[in-house]
């Protein structure tokens, strides 16, 4: 059967790159993850509905004012007055969060499939160290509403297709919070397999970094993400053998960590590749196993691309990236269903919390 320059999408297809699907699979290998599956009908509301507001109860902030009772007894009054404003609240899903985070030091959010990478504006490195930063990080970003919507997660599906009027039914909606830790971007990369063939790999992040271009170092990489591809992901990806999969490498560049699987789809972005010239890889791939007589042509060397100069055409410099999502910040309404001035009372008591950790240190406190 002759190839096209994308594998047949299905329904089951998509569902098998959820984060819960795989994560089990290749734990082994991956960061440190919990994932909270099923999430109610409440909480997706709460992601769809406009505004960003703070869940009550979810900011680990000392309940304590330094208002007065005047500015006290106004506040009320506001508080009263936006009476209208809708209100949330997920205490069961707050202690699941708090445990994880008691657990790993800090998490990193995504739903089942999209992480808000659009959202670090508002929280930088998406460092969550509570419950608040986790929803404030889905609620202020775009990419997450991809999660949200069916026909968003299974558009192109060939039920959908087949049929202009069909309309996919809800999927179940799952929150994975992920070990944070700081990554060095220089060291993420993308990888493109096709009917079980590693045929590209490609820098991820669209910066130059010189430590990548030093002699030797290139062919280092496709050799240590060519033999990791070999010791634990192929022939073992419950999705199939059509995938894209992310890889972040250790410090040494001879192992690494999989950060997540992507389905092998034009809404995946192929980087310094185009899907063509991926399919003509394919292609030749297909034509040199086919007359193959050595077993060590089982898998043609992958074609390695990265940023090899800064005047590279893909080179984006130091331009932050999802910036087109950065708003004015007195543009949103972030709080617990008050007003950017609540939002902003809130963040003055974290402050003073941590100046006040800040003072125990230098008198000789544990930082725990």
């Amino acid at each position: 059967m002759a190839q096209t320059v994308f594998p047949p999408i299905s329904r089951s297809y998509i569902e098998n790159f959820q984060y819960s699907f795989w994560y089990k699979q290749f734990s082994h290998v991956s960061p440190k993850s919990t994932v909270i599956r099923p999430l109610d009908d409440s909480f997706r509301s709460y992601l769809e509905a406009n505004g960003v507001i703070i869940p009550e109860g979810s900011e680990d902030i000392p309940v304590y004012s330094t208002l007065s009772d005047h500015e006290s007894s106004e506040d009320e009054g506001k508080q009263a007055s936006n009476s209208r404003t809708e209100r949330y609240s997920f205490p069961q899903l707050d202690e699941q969060i708090r445990d994880a985070i008691k657990r790993y030091g800090a998490v990193f959010p995504k739903l089942n499939w999209t992480s808000p990478k659009d959202a670090a504006w508002v929280l930088p490195s998406l460092k969550c160290t509570a419950p608040a930063d986790v929803y404030l990080s889905l609620k202020s970003s775009d990419f997450v509403s991809h999660d949200l919507d069916a026909s968003l997660a299974f558009e192109g599906c060939k039920e959908n297709i087949s049929s202009p009027t069909y309309y996919p039914t809800p999927h179940v909606l799952e929150l994975v919070l992920k070990k944070w830790y700081p990554i060095d971007r220089g060291r993420e990369f993308r990888c493109f397999v096709r009917s079980e063939i590693l045929l590209a790999i490609s820098q991820r992040d669209p910066n130059y970094y010189p430590s990548l271009n030093e002699l030797g170092t290139k062919e280092n990489i496709l050799q240590s993400i060519t033999r990791f591809w070999v010791q634990h992901i192929r022939g073992k990806f419950p999705g199939g053998s059509d995938y894209v999969f992310d890889i972040y490498l250790t410090r040494d560049l001879s192992s690494g960590h999989i950060l997540d699987f992507n389905p092998y789809h034009q809404k995946t972005d192929s980087l310094l590749f185009t899907y063509d010239e991926l399919y003509q890889l394919l292609e030749s791939a297909t034509v040199c196993m086919a007359s193959a007589t050595s077993e060590s042509l089982v898998n043609p060397p992958a074609i390695f691309r990265i940023i090899d100069s800064h005047s590279h055409p893909n080179a984006t410099g130091s331009v932050p990236s999802n910036q087109h999502n950065s708003v004015p910040f007195d543009a949103l309404q972030v709080s617990t269903g008050n007003d950017i001035a609540t939002f902003a009372r809130l963040w003055e008591e974290r402050l003073k919390q941590n100046l006040h950790a800040e003072s125990d240190d230098e008198s000789g406190g544990e930082n725990n």
